[in-house]
Parts: C-alpha cells; structure tokens; sequence
C-alpha cells in the first residue's frame, strides 16, 4: 500500500551486531518511516525475520530488495542477518571468515536465529533500539529454511513461517557430508560464484547425528499449521520441488506456492539486477501470508 500521493513508502535502514555464541551476528532492520503508511498497513506492531541459506548471506543477490519489499508492503519491521557461520566477514561481502564457515552447523543456525528473537523480543539488537513486537513472522530460503521452521514451531510469537526454495530435511545432507568427510575432519565445497574452496568440518555431520529429534523439520512443520507458507520454484535446480510437496503435506492446511519456470533463488543473481515477475509472484505471496497471520489477534 502506497501514500495518498502515490509515491513508494519510504523504507530506512540501520545496521547492528550482536555477539552470538560463536561469532558475531550482522544485520540491518529496515521500517517505515513514521510518516508513511504504517497504520493502514496494520503490521507496525510485528517483525519479520529474514533468514539466509547455504552459502548466502543478507546482502546477496534479492535480500535487500526482498526485506525492503515486506516492510514497505506489510509495515511490519523486517530483520536480515547473517548467520554466524555464514563466513561473511565485516566487509558484508566476501567470505573471509572460513573457520566460522567451516564450523557451521544447523544447531548453531538455530541459536542464531533464537538470540536474534531473543534481542527483538526484548526491544534492542546491538546498540539499536527497536520497539518489542507483538507478533513475528520468519522467513527462510533454501538451507534457512530449517532454522525458520525449527524455531517457528518452539517460540509461540512466532505466528508465521515463510520458507522459499526451502529444503525438506536437514538429512538431505547426511550422506553427502558422511561421503565426503570419509574418515576425516575436514572437507571442501565449491562457491561457484567466487571460485572459492570452503572448508566444511566434521563438527555438522556430528550435529545431525547428535540432535535427530531436535533437527525434525517434518514434525516441526507439523506444529506450525497453517502458518506455514511453502513456496518453490518448479525448476529449482537445487532444491527439487517435491521437497516443497513434503513440506507442505507435513504441516496442517499449510499454503503451497509453487511458481512456475522460477530457479532456486526465482531467477535472481548476485550483483542484483532488478526484480522480476516471479520473484515479484514469490514476494506478493509471501507479504500476504505475513499481512494475513501476524495482523490477527492472538487466540
């Protein structure tokens, strides 16, 4: 929704970093500025998390887009972060952080994920204040997907979960990681974009073996209900679509968008171009769910 006068709203951004258990968490909170339209929107009161996956981080490719694109569209304050192990380093863009990368695991991106709750809960994140919500939605692309979905379903403000090109199992992984660590600690994956060797250790393959139950996106999905929106491109080259069906068919009544033709990050690219008509369809879909679910009254 835009002003009378027809113009965008006008969406500002602040920066922060908060001390993770391993690491340090960066991000940006983007809202509306207080002259815009954040009453008519009716999401003042709310934040949405922005969640980043594999080898991504806040600032790739549609991110910044996608987070001003909610707040502007929902009036809710939008969080984006970089995961602790996401090796992002302080330049926000390069991955130079390779003992944080290599010692990532899906248990530490749910940390994550809480302590970030835990600091716009209490109204601070970092050195910026920000009013406490009333109702949080999260978003998850791809491997971000699993800590949208495991903490959604532990943390009753949490009243929406989006996931995009979302994975359907942490386990997906296990066999990948047990093949390629072999009987060592150590193993490197390709980031095709940079050409980039990143190490992986043994510290993730332990994690899933370690923490089954609590790693349980089926059963969590099961909890969310409908607040759980799944959208997935049908020719995600990464992520194969029937995951997004296994998802979806887990949860109860949960919203299944799948767009056509659209790739695993809906034709995006990092530098980021400019948007295009199915990302627009995967942002339109997903300022709904939020404008839908976050603006009820708590039942």
């Amino acid at each position: 929704m835009s002003p009378e006068d027809g113009s965008e709203p006008v969406v500002h951004r602040v920066a922060f970093e908060v001390p993770a258990d391993r690491g340090i968490l960066r991000g940006d909170i983007r809202h509306l500025a207080h002259d815009s339209t954040e009453d008519a929107q009716g999401l003042a009161n709310s934040v949405i998390v922005v969640c980043h996956g594999f080898k991504g981080f806040k600032d790739w490719g549609f991110f910044p887009y996608v987070a001003e694109s909610l707040a502007s569209r929902t009036g809710a304050t939008v969080v984006s972060f970089n995961f602790s192990g996401s090796g992002i380093g302080p330049d926000l863009e390069t991955f130079t952080d390779l003992e944080g990368f290599a010692r990532n695991t899906f248990s530490r991106e749910v940390s994550d994920l809480q302590a970030i709750l835990d600091g716009a809960g209490a109204g601070q994140l970092g050195d910026v204040r920000l009013d406490p919500p009333g109702s949080v939605g999260v978003l998850g692309h791809s491997r971000g997907a699993a800590a949208a979905i495991l903490v959604g379903a532990r943390r009753p403000e949490i009243r929406a979960v989006a996931t995009w090109a979302g994975i359907g199992s942490v386990y997906r992984y296990e066999d990948w990681f047990a093949e390629s660590l072999g009987d060592g600690d150590e193993m490197e994956v390709l980031n095709a974009r940079t050409g980039q060797r990143l190490p992986i250790y043994r510290d993730v393959l332990d994690d899933l073996r370690a923490n089954r139950a609590e790693l349980d996106m089926q059963e969590a999905a099961g909890r969310l209900g409908p607040a759980l929106l799944v959208v997935h491109g049908a020719a995600d080259e990464a992520v194969p679509v029937a995951e997004a069906y296994a998802l979806a068919a887990a949860a109860r009544n949960a919203e299944l968008a799948v767009i056509d033709g659209a790739g695993h990050t809906m034709d995006a690219s990092h530098p980021f171009p400019g948007t295009n008509p199915r990302l627009e369809e995967a942002v339109r879909r997903t300022a709904t769910h939020f404008r839908s679910l976050l603006a009820r009254e708590r039942t």
